[in-house]
This record gives structure tokens, sequence and C-alpha cells, in this order.
């Protein structure tokens, strides 16, 4: 009998039911972005990314915010703009994180991390933001 090939493993810090906090900057960095900017931000990535844009976790408490989760260490890099806020380990700030299945309301996946693709790319991240932001700034006259 031939051995099962098991699924893409999925990182240790997904719980497996329901949904956890975890610390930013141990297992990931986050960029977090409220609202409409983020639900355009998401799209951009998806779509730029052939829907295989790493870990992105939408939040359904108060305004609807995206986080994207990006490689420990790698959001300090970068100085994000009005609209996005960097959760990196100094901050001490808690990302929810919600399981791959059953009942996670109020948080659910709008990407999920692959074995290919475990995180959002810090960089890409930063230049479509940066280019949304950009669109959506009014004409200077």
């Amino acid at each position: 009998m031939e051995p099962k090939n098991s699924p893409d493993p999925m990182p240790s810090w997904i719980p497996a039911t329901g949904h956890a906090l975890r610390h930013a900057g141990i297992h990931f960095d986050a960029v977090r972005v409220i609202g409409v900017l983020g639900e355009q931000v998401a799209y951009e990535v998806m779509q730029f990314t052939d829907f295989a844009a790493g870990p992105v976790v939408r939040s359904h408490i108060g305004e609807r915010s995206m986080y994207f989760l990006l490689p420990p260490g790698s959001a300090r890099a970068y100085r994000w703009p009005v609209g996005a806020e960097a959760l990196v380990r100094e901050g001490g700030a808690f990302v929810g994180v919600p399981a791959l299945r059953g009942l996670t309301y109020p948080l659910d996946w709008r990407s999920l991390p692959t074995a290919q693709v475990p995180f959002v790319d810090a960089e890409l991240l930063f230049e479509l933001l940066c280019e949304v932001v950009d669109v959506q700034k009014p004409a200077v006259r």
C-alpha cells in the first residue's frame, strides 16, 4: 500500500479550531489596513499574484480590517503610508488568526498561507498599497 501524501503542512501558529491571538513579530509581522482601503489592497495583491497572495486575515470587528501577514522582521523595512499600520514585535501588538475551517467569526481568511507562499511579499504589498493610496489622493490644484 502506498503511503498517503499529507496536504501542505500548515504553520503551527494557525489554531486547529476557532481563532487565537498571536503576538506580531514572532511568527509573522502584520500590516493592518482598515476599511475600503484594506479591501482594495487585498484585491490588488490577490489579482497581482493570481490568487496566491499568502496569508491575509479579514476582521469583521468594527470597521472591517485586513491583516497582511509578512515574514517576521520584514515590516519595519518600509515607511507604510497613511491608512496602513505595521504590527511588529516591539509594539506588543497581537493579531487574531482564524482556523482554516469551522466557525471563526469575527475572523476569516481572505487568502490562505500555503507551503509555496507562507507569507505576503512585503515589497509587493508596499508597492501596491502606495499605488492604491496615490490613486485615492485628491488632485493637487
